[in-house]
């Protein structure tokens, strides 16, 4: 696994909500942020508290929203300003 950048704070929260949010797919994390779904999972255990991290782990753990190629829809219902992708 590669090493992660350095983001500001802004940046780093923005991150958490977009993986904590389940129709946001890691991809769209990775063309904003230039991060890997790997250096996601490496950023929230590193900015999360243990019992948090491990919630949001047990909850994207092959979900299917996380994931483009697993998705049977391309859009959902709702999507952020904030969101490129």
């Amino acid at each position: 696994m590669s090493k992660l950048p350095e983001l500001d704070s802004a940046t780093i929260d923005r991150v958490i909500e977009m993986a904590w949010e389940d129709r946001t797919p890691f991809a769209a994390i990775e063309i904003q942020y230039g991060l890997s779904e790997k250096q996601v999972i490496a950023l929230m255990r590193r900015e999360m508290k243990h019992s948090s991290f491990k919630m949001w782990r047990e909850r994207v753990t092959g979900r299917k929203t996380k994931h483009l190629a697993k998705r049977d829809f391309l859009e959902g219902r709702f999507k952020s300003q904030n969101q490129k992708v």
